[in-house]
């Protein structure tokens, strides 16, 4: 979801002028749209990430920015993530990999550890090749994010399908 989040107006602003954002809030959408309603090549769509209502192959990107975090948001233990959840997010990353073209590219930020996401991401049948970075300043008490990168119709390292 793109929450109010102003990613899309920036990505606009640098030149990518054809940008879809969803969010499950009709409330959220309604404020978004009318907050960039002078940009025409901003969409916004009320929609659930586990059933995208988008034709097959319809991206060559899908950018997430924390939201599938809130999969995970009632697990007690990362180390041991219920059915439910592992479920949930199986869906949305089906439907990601669904709605993207050959070629595509998947990208994840978040503050998911790669210990943690990446057996959720690295899953043969999703298609994708997977990489990561680490992201931050530096400062050794500042937390870290994590860059996740999936392209569509390259094969997943042999150490990463073990991962899933």
């Amino acid at each position: 979801g793109c929450g109010n989040s102003a990613l899309s107006h920036d990505l606009h602003e640098l030149g990518y002028t054809d940008v879809t954002s969803i969010d499950f809030s009709p409330a959220c959408i309604a404020a978004m749209r009318a907050r960039y309603a002078r940009c025409p090549g901003l969409r916004w769509a009320v929609m659930d990430i586990r059933a995208l209502a988008f034709p097959d192959a319809s991206f060559d990107v899908v950018l997430e920015k924390g939201t599938l975090d809130v999969l995970m948001v009632e697990e007690t233990d990362p180390w041991d993530v219920s059915p439910q959840a592992a479920a949930a997010m199986r869906r949305v990353l089906a439907e990601v990999s669904r709605v993207l073209r050959p070629g595509g590219c998947f990208i994840s930020i978040t503050f998911a550890q790669p210990h943690f996401r990446k057996p959720h991401y690295a899953q043969e049948a999703f298609g994708w090749s997977l990489r990561h970075a680490a992201c931050g300043d530096g400062d050794a008490g500042a937390f870290h994010y994590f860059l996740y990168v999936m392209r569509k119709g390259q094969p997943l390292d042999p150490r990463d399908v073990a991962l899933g």
